[in-house]
């Protein structure tokens, strides 16, 4: 579970309540019912009216792949290939069909399968590069879902200020209430930027990052079958994956295969 986004956003709304309260405020005063349904029913309401229903029912999922998305591990999973592409040198490419079982990776599972059933290059390249593209846009649905209610979020705030104000204005025959009234009135603000900034575009943002660093997987892997097709030196396949690899996590592959050499001598 990866927990750094709600820690994220945890410790952004504690530290605005923290402030409030050294500024001599109390919580109390930020709770106000009627601006939390204008604004996050508003938001929800004009989110929702700019997607298809079946799209707004993956907020749940998006939850679920935020908290519990495995990191992926590229450096395992060059490792996987490279490994792949000994053992079709040895035994050829028909053999890796007795290693579809063992393949975590759906992506890298159906590459390999295109590859042992004798599949074009070019078409192995063409139907991969499909797949990922059509991941890609299935992923921007849910950035975009929250980067829309970021963008809502703050309107509806100065929505439910105004409303707030027309309440005020209607009641300039008690002047002791008008204080209260529009500071208020000013919640409905507050709500609506803090929430934007965040919760939806956070969220956003996090759903981006996982997408990028998906798709740069599935870059490594069609590079990877494509070399392994071709019939290249899995030292080669290496060599040519690691260049998608941070600088950082090249340097303690390198540092691994050292200390790897000096134990084999």
């Amino acid at each position: 579970m990866d927990i750094a986004t709600i820690l994220g956003i945890t410790i952004g709304i504690a530290s605005l309540l923290v402030g409030f309260v050294l500024e001599g405020g109390h919580i109390g005063m930020l709770i106000a019912p009627s601006a939390m349904i204008i604004i996050f029913g508003g938001t929800l309401g004009a989110t929702m009216a700019g997607f298809a229903l079946h799209e707004i029912m993956l907020i749940p999922k998006l939850f679920k792949v935020i908290l519990f998305a495995k990191p992926i591990d590229e450096r395992a999973l060059i490792d996987k290939i490279v490994e792949l592409a000994e053992k079709a040198r040895r035994e050829g490419l028909l053999y890796l069909e007795n290693q579809l079982g063992e393949i975590e990776s759906p992506f890298l599972r159906k590459g390999v399968q295109l590859v042992v059933d004798g599949t074009d290059p070019d078409l192995v390249r063409s139907i991969m590069e499909n797949e990922m593209y059509s991941l890609q846009e299935r992923h921007k649905i849910g950035q975009e879902i929250f980067m829309q209610a970021g963008g809502y979020a703050p309107t509806m705030g100065i929505i439910g200020t105004v409303m707030g104000l027309i309440h005020v204005l209607s009641n300039l025959s008690t002047p002791e209430a008008l204080g209260p009234a529009i500071a208020m009135a000013f919640t409905a603000t507050l709500y609506g930027v803090s929430s934007a900034n965040l919760i939806y575009f956070p969220i956003a943002s996090r759903l981006k990052n996982l997408s990028a660093k998906e798709e740069i997987s599935y870059q490594i892997i069609i590079e990877g079958l494509l070399a392994l097709q071709a019939g290249n030196n899995p030292i080669l396949i290496r060599e040519r994956l690691n260049s998608y690899l941070n600088p950082k996590l090249r340097g303690q592959e390198e540092s691994g295969k050292a200390e790897e050499a000096y134990e084999a001598s």
